[in-house]
């Protein structure tokens, strides 16, 4: 898969079928999409597309605003949104930059200026609700016009339902919310897990007995918070056992930074710059203030022994570090 951050130069453009949409989880309703996607650039004999936002242009518009409760709490960093992508085997993913320029595109401009001369569409499928340019002024049957005008195929995706509900990035974002993680993994399609690189933190979980493998969360409102049983891939040749914290520290920082911080059972090396995916596996509790560094061992202890009875209780699921051999 190629990844375009904003459109193709002109030497790379190519005749396309695409579909576009914000895309966070990449869950059951958006592979649909894309599959039809891919069929119909199969039977063309052209490129499979997708289109994308960074940021969500709702996370734009509250940033813009000065409210960012307005903005959805997002399921999936850019990292693993395009790992999903690519998973789907769609050609190319165009990341476009939504900002005040590109929020100011009027319907028609985006179809003349993005989908016909910079995207070359031949076939686009979008979603029944699918609504686009300034003040979300277009709609499909708008698109219908421009595609008669501009010569190329149009078509609407009716919701994807599972057990008669809509699967959605808000019904995702619920199921994460209510940490329902079995629920979550059937809309997805795949089990939820946040990639990242290990960064180096404070490094007070090794002076109080549990050293943490630390991800950077680049969004102030992630779809999860709080303490998880979860299982770590990409460091060994089998998913390692662990408890996670999702939060802003409150005890140990005052900054307000979103820090995935993992302990894995039984596991001591140095893993700064690995590349890491930490599956969250169930829900222990909120994350919470306390009064002093003995009051939050105390808890990190406990949360570790839930941990580790979980696991015991799923013998199928990730190992200790010390069993992996």
């Amino acid at each position: 898969m190629k990844v375009f951050r904003g459109l193709p130069n002109a030497d790379a453009r190519a005749p396309c079928a695409l579909t576009i949409g914000n895309f966070d989880g990449v869950h059951r309703g958006h592979k649909t999409l894309i599959s039809h996607t891919r069929e119909a650039a199969a039977r063309l004999g052209i490129t499979s597309a997708v289109m994308t936002f960074e940021p969500h242009p709702r996370e734009y518009f509250a940033q813009v605003s000065g409210d960012l409760t307005r903005a959805p709490a997002r399921i999936s960093n850019l990292r693993d949104k395009l790992q999903s992508l690519a998973d789907t085997g769609v050609d190319r993913v165009i990341v476009e930059h939504f900002n005040a320029q590109f929020a100011a595109l009027s319907p028609r401009d985006f179809v003349e200026q993005v989908l016909v001369a910079g995207l070359h569409v031949k076939w686009l499928m979008v979603g029944e609700d699918f609504r686009f340019g300034a003040r979300r002024a277009g709609d499909f049957a708008f698109l219908q016009q421009m595609a008669a005008e501009f010569g190329f195929e149009v078509h609407a995706l009716p919701s994807v339902e599972q057990d008669g509900l809509r699967i959605s990035s808000s019904a995702v974002r619920e199921a994460l919310a209510a940490g329902d993680f079995d629920r979550a993994s059937r809309l997805l399609g795949h089990p939820y897990s946040i990639s990242g690189h290990v960064v180096h933190g404070k490094k007070l979980g090794r002076t109080i007995g549990f050293p943490t493998l630390n991800l950077r969360v680049a969004h102030k409102r992630p779809a999860v918070m709080g303490i998880f049983v979860v299982q770590v891939h990409g460091l060994g040749p089998q998913p390692l056992a662990g408890v996670a914290s999702l939060g802003v520290r409150p005890t140990v920082d005052d900054s307000g930074r979103v820090l995935l911080e993992t302990w894995v059972f039984d596991f001591d090396q140095q893993c700064y710059g690995r590349l890491v995916r930490v599956e969250l596996l169930a829900k222990l509790r909120d994350e919470e203030k306390y009064d002093g560094l003995d009051a939050l061992v105390a808890a990190i202890a406990n949360d570790a022994s839930q941990a580790r009875a979980w696991f015991a209780r799923h013998a199928s699921r990730a190992i200790s570090a010390t069993d992996r051999i």
